[in-house]
């Protein structure tokens, strides 16, 4: 899973709240009421646009160092920061069914005893794969 981070421009608006453009990916552009709001907009916005390029096939752009951005008036640079596991978890709960063999014996016996097939499954593949 990858991690990454792209700087942004913040801009304050004359009406109140933020605009915030990555200078890295056009089109990418969200806002905000309040800087907190512009922050999660603009970690919002970082996360649909990467994982689209991903499900797209499309190589992520690599991100331009923060010390070549020269913002303008009203302008300042924070760096946002995508964790594509994270982000999965947080927005992709969708449950998807899978078809899975094991044992007769090993069936009966599980469902003799009220097991839950699928939340065993999912707390082993956390176990195995998150840690």
């Amino acid at each position: 899973m990858d991690k990454r981070v792209y700087p942004a421009v913040f801009h304050a608006e004359e009406v109140g709240g933020y605009s915030v453009a990555f200078p890295d990916l056009p089109g990418c552009i969200t806002e905000g009421d309040t800087l907190e709001e512009a922050v999660e907009m603009a970690e919002d916005a970082l996360g649909i646009y990467l994982y689209t390029l991903k499900q797209d096939g499309q190589e992520l752009p690599k991100a331009s160092d923060p010390s070549g951005i020269k913002p303008e008036s009203g302008e300042f640079i924070n760096l946002v920061k995508w964790d594509e596991e994270a982000y999965l978890k947080r927005t992709d709960n969708r449950a998807v069914k899978k078809t899975l063999t094991i044992p007769s014996w090993l069936n009966h016996l599980a469902e003799e005893r009220g097991v839950n097939f699928s939340q065993v499954l999912q707390d082993a593949l956390k176990k195995q794969l998150v840690g």
